[in-house]
């Protein structure tokens, strides 16, 4: 994927449980519940990229079933959704989100995959 953006990134992908996951949503987000997927895009040493991206797999888990996919896709799917933050990309909230240009880039590169 980062091939795909013509990018370098050094990334950390972490996986947290829901405490850990609604106490960082809350100091960062100011939402004092878990949430899915964040990232922390950073700037590194002579305008290199870095980034962290937390993805917990227990909220993970209750949106793949209410989806009914398979939890490995929706992991897939935060993974990229996380890195492609990191690279600048945003996206409205609510239900414009799937049908902005970051989401569809998402899952163009998650159909690239299967």
């Amino acid at each position: 994927m980062l091939h795909e953006e013509r990018r370098d990134a050094v990334l950390s992908l972490t996986f947290l449980g829901r405490e850990q996951m609604r106490a960082l949503n809350a100091r960062w987000k100011g939402v004092d519940q878990p949430t899915d997927v964040l990232a922390f895009p950073l700037a590194g040493p002579n305008g290199s990229l870095s980034g962290d991206v937390y993805i917990c797999p227990w909220v993970a888990a209750r949106e793949a079933r209410s989806r009914e996919i398979p939890l490995a896709q929706e992991l897939r799917r935060l993974v990229v959704h996380g890195v492609l933050h990191v690279l600048g990309y945003d996206h409205p909230e609510g239900e414009r989100r799937t049908a902005s240009a970051m989401w569809r880039r998402q899952e163009r590169y998650l159909r690239s995959f299967r």
